[in-house]
C-alpha cells in the first residue's frame, strides 16, 4: 500500500471521529467539476448523531450518515457510463465513550457501511465494517492551560481501503489567543482566524473523496472493474458563520492537489483512470454541533 493511500485513509478516519464526537447533525453539498470537461462529481451528505448518557462523563453515540454520490460522466469512455451515474454510502455508527480520568478520555467506534452502486439487490460485496478506538485528551475549556489544546491519538481500521491491518493516527489542535488556532496532524491541517465571535476565517489543506462497489462490473481490455474510488487532496480558505450557540454555516472551496479518480478490480489495482487533472474544489453546508 502507497504512502498516498495510507494518509488518505488515516485523514478520512480522524475527520469522521471528530465530527461524530461533536456534530449531531450535519447536512452538506459538495462539487468537484472535471477540468477542461464538461464531467462532474456531487456529492449529498446528511449526518446525525444521537448521544445518550450512560452515567456521569459516559456516552453511547448512535449515528446515521447518508452520503448520496452524483458522478456525471459526459466525455467519451470506453464503457457505458450510465453504469456510474450514481452512488450510496451509508454508515451505520456506534461509538461509545468515557473517561478513563481527569485530562484523557476513550472512545470506541464500529460501523457497519453499505457503499455501492445500488443498481440492484445488497449483496456481502457492498458491505463493510469498519472500527476504531481514540484516546482524546481535551484542555481546550481549561482554565488551567494558558493556551488550550486538544490530542487525539488511536488506532483504526477500514476495510474499504485494502490495508489489512490497524492504522495509527494523530490529531492536535490548538488555540494560541482569541483570534488564532491551529490543527497539525492527518486530519485537515488549518490554521483558524477568527474575525469575531459570530464569523471566522481559515486556511486549510484536507481530503475529499469516496470508495463504492460497483453492483454491475464494467469490463475495460477484457478485465472486469468491480469497484470505483476517487481521492482528493484539496487546500484553500474556508468561512465558518455561527447563528447560534450550537448551529453553524460553513463554506470551503479551493483547489485540488491530488485528485485520482480510478475504476478498479476485485484487487483494488487500477484498470481506468476517469480522472487525474486538478480541479475547483467546492464544500457548503451547515452543522449544528455540541
Amino acid at each position: 500500500m502507497s504512502k498516498i493511500k495510507i494518509l488518505f485513509f488515516l485523514m478520512l478516519i480522524s475527520v469522521t471521529i471528530n465530527a461524530q464526537l461533536t456534530d449531531l447533525a450535519r447536512l452538506e453539498y459538495s462539487f468537484i467539476p472535471k477540468t477542461k470537461s464538461e464531467d462532474r462529481y456531487t456529492r449529498i451528505k446528511a449526518a446525525f448523531n444521537y448521544p445518550i448518557q450512560i452515567k456521569k462523563d459516559n456516552y453511547f453515540l448512535v449515528g446515521l450518515e447518508y452520503n448520496r454520490l452524483f458522478i456525471e460522466l459526459e466525455d467519451q469512455y470506453p464503457f457505458d457510463p450510465s453504469l456510474l451515474n450514481k452512488a450510496t454510502i451509508l454508515d451505520l455508527n456506534f461509538v461509545y465513550t468515557y473517561k478513563i480520568n481527569k485530562k484523557w478520555r476513550t472512545a470506541f467506534k464500529v460501523t457497519p457501511r453499505i457503499s455501492s452502486t445500488l443498481s440492484k439487490k445488497i449483496t456481502g460485496d457492498d458491505l463493510f465494517l469498519n472500527g476504531a478506538i481514540f484516546f482524546i485528551k481535551n484542555r481546550t475549556n481549561d482554565d488551567e492551560v494558558t493556551k488550550p489544546y486538544r490530542l487525539i491519538l488511536g488506532l483504526t481500521y477500514n476495510t474499504t481501503t485494502g490495508i489489512p491491518f490497524p492504522l495509527p493516527f494523530i490529531n492536535y489542535n490548538r488555540k494560541v489567543n482569541e483570534k488564532w488556532s491551529y490543527t497539525l496532524g492527518v486530519p485537515k491541517m488549518n490554521l483558524k482566524y477568527n474575525i469575531n465571535k459570530k464569523n471566522s476565517l481559515q486556511s486549510f489543506a484536507g481530503l475529499d473523496g469516496y470508495f463504492a462497489n460497483l453492483q454491475e462490473p464494467i469490463l475495460i481490455n477484457n478485465k472486469q472493474a468491480n469497484s470505483i474510488s476517487l481521492s482528493v487532496l484539496v487546500a484553500g480558505l474556508g468561512y465558518e458563520h455561527q447563528f447560534t450557540k450550537h448551529l453553524f454555516l460553513y463554506t470551503y472551496s479551493g483547489f485540488t492537489f491530488r485528485l485520482n479518480n480510478v475504476l478498479r478490480d476485485s484487487n483494488r489495482d487500477n484498470l481506468l483512470t476517469l480522472d487525474n487533472l486538478n480541479a475547483f474544489y467546492l464544500r457548503t453546508g451547515i452543522k449544528f454541533k455540541i
